[in-house]
């Protein structure tokens, strides 16, 4: 580190050093990044320098802070974990919040042309159609829609989703889960969905898209869920 010049600011300068050290293996995924003072000590730096230095690698998405554990390497590869339902669990439990699920809606319906092309199906061949919302200690979370094609999980209609996740219902049909492509916007939602989530139209909710794919490459769910900016805590990371 360069403490002479005065161009770059040390947090910066060590921000590009921990990278380097994640892009080359030095600091694996998924493993603990060594302790603020550490850091510090080794890089003649403030603590709160390795703080900022850290903070913006987070909010990048390379590390992530684990209450009482310390901050772990997510790596420069981010892949979802591909059930929805588990993975929101996951996230209610770990910050030891009681999760829900109901199921408002789950019928068949005709691919139709987008998710004809999407699926790479014909539009008259049928999906499911499942809404469902999440709740954390009984508070509405979030709303989510997904998309799925019914011949590769035929039987989904007869299975209880409050009882089996999609994770554990794609196992069944011998699908694997690998990778998504997510996106992130600010919409707001019409009346009977904001009323759901217990916002007004006014209120803008983070979106997020997300279309999975399995090892082979198909593209097994297209997922929408719509979550409260106020409970922003419970966001669920599909990351692994």
């Amino acid at each position: 580190m360069d403490k002479s010049s005065g161009l770059t600011p040390l947090y910066m300068q060590l921000r590009e050093i921990v990278r380097y050290k994640i892009e080359t293996g030095e600091f694996a995924p998924c493993t603990a990044l060594p302790s603020e003072n550490e850091l510090a000590d080794e890089y003649a730096v403030t603590r709160q320098t390795v703080r900022n230095a850290i903070d913006t690698l987070v909010n990048e998405g390379l590390l992530r802070r684990v209450s009482g554990k310390g901050v772990f390497v997510l790596g420069t590869r981010i892949e979802r974990d591909l059930e929805v339902l588990k993975g929101f669990t996951q996230t209610m439990l770990d910050r030891n919040v009681t999760p829900s699920i109901k199921v408002l809606k789950k019928m068949i319906r005709p691919a139709g042309a987008k998710y004809a092309m999407m699926f790479g199906i014909h539009p008259e061949d049928e999906i499911f159609y499942i809404k469902r919302m999440c709740y954390g200690n009984g508070e509405p979370v979030s709303l989510e829609e997904i998309f799925v094609p019914r011949n590769l999980v035929p039987k989904i209609q007869g299975i209880d989703l409050s009882v089996f996740s999609l994770y554990e219902i794609y196992e069944l049909y011998g699908i694997k889960l690998e990778r998504a492509r997510q996106t992130l916007d600010m919409v707001h939602l019409e009346p009977n969905d904001a009323n759901l989530l217990g916002i007004t139209t006014q209120t803008p909710v983070l979106l997020f898209e997300c279309t999975s794919y399995d090892e082979q490459g198909r593209i097994i769910e297209q997922s929408r869920s719509y979550t409260r900016g106020d409970k922003g805590r419970f966001t669920v990371h599909f990351q692994r």
